[in-house]
Formats: structure tokens, sequence, C-alpha cells
């Protein structure tokens, strides 16, 4: 897929109401300025003439001009790289991947945006805050280094029609964690004593080399009651009998429904997208992944039969019953220092997070991603009219969340580019390893890297 200018973006969106006025313009228009903006192509494309439209109010309302490019996940990553490493940088980027944040603040590479986020600090949830307020090496401090203006956590999407088939309603899967997947393999065998043989149970991400294995293990790590391997202050916690027997846990569960065969062979070599891919092609019953993508996919495709066929749900309940807070990732706009017009690069962020407009913008994308915003969700009923946004909204916004371990410490970024957890299941799965072993030798290279990042007390 090529890379988007503004021109051609604008010409596939004709037909757009005329942009309103939202607000009063920040600059005055006989100031008129322009910045360069990168921006990530949307899942849907929705999601693109979301943007695309407010941009063009923004404009309206400033007098500015945000000259802009649209580009797919992997080349623009690449994109945002190579300009940091060149210093050719834009005025503003958004955090793709979301861990450059963390990395790029470390670094003291970006600006301080606190008075951005002052123009609607209230407005925001605690795990957004924690998440833009990152460590700066240099400067010795933390500081707002990202303006925030969606999250996205990993609800559990299922196949209602498959669990059906197998001889058992949506009311019968368990409460807590380890029943509540445990029960996809009894749907498999369901399945499978009617022939389908080609159909799994369970569609865990367990590759080395893709984001979403990382957030699994997260996930699976938190809910065992590991939330503390990084403290706020940025300490790895890894000498936490608690945290260790999490850890121990969360390379067990996972890798012991692949090698029982609930999971598809192979899970071990999918990258990030193959997980939907096998849900579209009902390849497996259920999948615990980021956003609602999965049906939003067929929602924009006009698959409205399978999109209703589809069940979207929070996370089960601990295995001593308690709530499991999701692992929550944050986009935002960053500021690379060099930017040639940080003034404008700031304004079009303060537009962008007014409740008003961000509601429209995230709408418009169909509500693949959520605000971090919660008066939004609350003061406008269409987030919980759909049954898979409603769902997905009570998890993400209005449920209980936590940042990633990064934002406590760039190491685990680092730890997370290593694949140090996947890894460890592949210790597991082919390497001959106990999960225990496993586990003390990605201690061992956790340690390692943390060396590396030492966070002075506040």
């Amino acid at each position: 897929m090529k890379i988007l200018t503004r021109r051609s973006v604008l010409q596939g969106s004709v037909g757009l109401a005329a942009a309103s006025e939202l607000c009063r313009p920040f600059i005055a228009k006989a100031a008129a300025k322009t910045a360069t903006v990168w921006w990530t192509q949307g899942f849907a494309h929705e999601e693109d003439i979301a943007f695309q439209k407010v941009v063009a109010d923004y404009e309206k309302a400033s007098g500015n001009t945000i000259d802009y490019t649209l580009g797919p996940f992997a080349p623009m990553r690449q994109k945002i790289v190579a300009a940091m490493t060149s210093g050719a940088v834009p005025d503003l980027f958004q955090n793709n991947p979301v861990e450059i944040l963390a990395l790029y603040a470390w670094d003291n590479k970006l600006v301080d945006v606190r008075d951005v986020m002052e123009t609607q600090k209230s407005q925001y949830t605690d795990t957004a805050l924690v998440t833009a307020h990152c460590y700066n090496s240099v400067e010795k401090r933390r500081g707002y280094y990202c303006v925030p203006y969606t999250c996205a956590v990993r609800p559990n999407h299922i196949w209602r029609p498959l669990v059906e088939k197998a001889g058992y309603q949506m009311e019968d899967i368990p409460k807590t964690w380890d029943a509540y997947y445990n029960f996809f393999k009894e749907v498999q065998k369901g399945l499978r004593s009617q022939r389908m043989r080609n159909v799994f149970g369970i569609g865990f991400q367990l590759n080395t080399t893709g984001n979403d294995s990382n957030a699994l293990f997260d996930y699976f790590l938190i809910a065992y009651g590991g939330k503390d391997i990084v403290t706020s202050d940025g300490k790895l916690n890894i000498n936490d009998p608690q945290v260790k027997e999490a850890a121990i846990k969360a390379v067990t569960f996972p890798t012991a429904a692949y090698k029982d065969g609930s999971v598809p062979p192979g899970a071990i070599n999918w990258n990030d997208a193959d997980d939907n891919n096998a849900f579209h092609a009902k390849q497996i019953v259920m999948d615990l992944d980021g956003t609602i993508s999965t049906e939003v996919a067929l929602l924009s495709q006009g698959q409205k039969d399978d999109y209703d066929a589809i069940t979207t749900m929070g996370l089960a309940l601990s295995n001593d019953g308690k709530p499991v807070p999701s692992e929550s990732l944050h986009t935002g706009g960053l500021i690379p220092q060099g930017a040639k017009n940080i003034e404008v690069a700031k304004d079009f962020l303060k537009f962008l997070i007014q409740p008003q407009v961000l509601n429209e913008y995230l709408k418009v994308g169909l509500g693949r991603n959520i605000p971090c915003m919660p008066s939004i969700a609350k003061d406008d009923p269409w987030w919980l009219a759909d049954a898979h946004r409603a769902a997905y909204t009570q998890q993400g916004l209005l449920g209980p969340t936590l940042p990633n371990f990064w934002v406590f410490n760039p190491a685990y970024a680092s730890v997370e580019n290593t694949h140090v957890w996947p890894t460890a299941w592949a210790d597991v799965i082919s390497g001959g390893l106990t999960p225990e072993a496993a586990v003390e030798k990605a201690f061992r290279q956790v340690a390692e890297i943390f060396a590396k990042y030492p966070v002075a007390p506040d």
C-alpha cells in the first residue's frame, strides 16, 4: 500500500459535509502558519476520513494549514525512526509504535507538551495522564511528552454460533480466568465431535516477533497478580514472590493450551494480523485481541450478519474472583525536538482533544478506538448503544485499567522489542525448558536490560 498524501485523501473523500465552526481559533488567522504532520492510516477507511475531516475543521477554525501525510503502520513507523535518526523531523507524529513515547522521552528527543495537556487535564483518565508522563534521563525528571486522544485494550472476541453448535450457550462461559479459557477447549471438543477438524478453541498469539504476543503475556501476568513487575518509580520488581509466581503461570497456561492442541499449530509463526484472519475464517472460536478491529472490519465491509454473530466480552475475573484491570495502550501526538512549527503543532492538538471534537473524530472512525476521556462516553449514548462498542467502552474506559509497564521505565520497551517473554513461551514449547526455568532465564535477561535504564527518584 502506498503512502497517501494530503491531496489523494482529499480526492477520495468528496462529499463530506462542510466543516462546522467547532471552536474559536487558538491562533489568529492573520498569523496563519503551516505544520507538517505524519499520521498512521486507520484499520478501517472511515478512520482516515475522520482524520481528514478534523484537519479540515481545524484549518477553517484557525486559518492555519496542516500539511499531512497518511501512511500504513509499518512504513510510517520506519519513516518516524529514520526522521528521528537523521534529525529531519516533521512537526507532529503519533507514537507509532506506542512505546517510542517512553524511548524518545528518555533520550530527550521530544518537546514537553504540558501546556497542551493542561487545557483538558481534568477530562483524562488517570491511566492516560500517567502514560503521557514519561522520564527524561537527560533532565532527570518526568514530563508530559504525549497528548493522548485515544486508548485501546484487549477484549475477548467470540463466535457465538460456534459455541452454540458445540452444545453450549454463552451463559455457560465461566467467570474466572483459567476456567474461562479452559471452557473453549471443551467447545473445541464439541466441534471436533461433529467433524469440524480445522476449528480450534483458542486464538492465542504465541509468536516471537509481533506486538500482540507481548500484550498477551502482559494480560496473563496481570491476571495472575504480577502487575507490579515494574513499580511506579521505575524499579524492576522481579524479586517479589507474587510477581515470580504470576510470571510462571503466565508462561504455563498459554504454552499448555498450545501443547494440548487447543491453539492452532501455526500460532507460533503468526504475524499480528493472522489471528484476525483466522477468526474471520472461523478457524478459531475466540481471540483475545486489541480493539474491536475484528468486528469493525466486518461492519466496514458490509458483513452485518457476521458482525452480529460475534460477542465482544471484557476480561474474566481473576482466579480468586477479583476484577482484572486491562493494560491500556494510548495513542497520542508527539512533537519532536527540532520541529520547525511547534506553535501550530500544539494548537492542532489543543483543537483535537476538545471533547466535542474528539468525540466526533472517533465516531466517524466507527468507534474502533475509544476516547481516553470518560465524560465523552457518559455524555453521548452512542458509545453504549452498540453491543460490541458498549463492551469495549466499558472495559477500556469505564472499567479498571493500567498503563503499560514501559511508562514507568522504558527498559520494558526493550524487553518487548527483544521479545523476552514470547521467547520464554518458545523455550517451553520447543526448547524443552520447564516454565520455571524459562522464567528464570527471562528474569536474567530483563534484569540486564533494566540495568541500562536507571531512573532517579522523584
